[in-house]
């Protein structure tokens, strides 16, 4: 199982999504930001550095909001820990993805997400408190 960390960043009334890189696994889906958790790594540091990674931003990671597992045809399962972030400082720039947006909660669903995060996306969409 590959343990995975995505961040549910807002702007007022904003969420942050962000699409896979055409020819890449899983090209042009659409996700929320994070990584794979490494060896020695916790979920909150493995995602502050992955945000600063892709997005060049330092994240306050807050509390886990949501947890799934999934398994994906290709025969490998993941678990990804949804987290919020609570502040961050500088500007999010796109270092890593076809396109990053922000974008209300109410169109999320007109994303084509990937499958891991759908649950979470759903949640968000109908406006449920995480």
């Amino acid at each position: 199982m590959i343990l995975v960390t995505a961040g549910i960043l807002t702007d007022g009334k904003r969420i942050l999504i962000c699409q896979r890189k055409a020819g890449g696994r899983f090209g042009l889906k659409w996700e929320l930001p994070g990584g794979k958790v490494e060896a020695a790594e916790t979920p909150e540091n493995c995602l502050r550095r992955e945000l600063a990674e892709e997005l060049g931003i330092e994240a306050e990671i807050g509390p886990e909001v949501h947890r799934n597992d999934h398994r994906y045809p290709h025969g490998f399962t993941v678990r990804l820990l949804f987290f919020r972030v609570l502040r961050y400082t500088g500007t999010p720039e796109n270092r890593d993805f076809e396109r990053i947006v922000w974008t209300r909660p109410d169109t999320l669903l007109d994303y084509d997400f990937l499958e891991a995060d759908r649950e979470i996306v759903a949640r968000l969409a109908r406006g449920d408190s995480l």
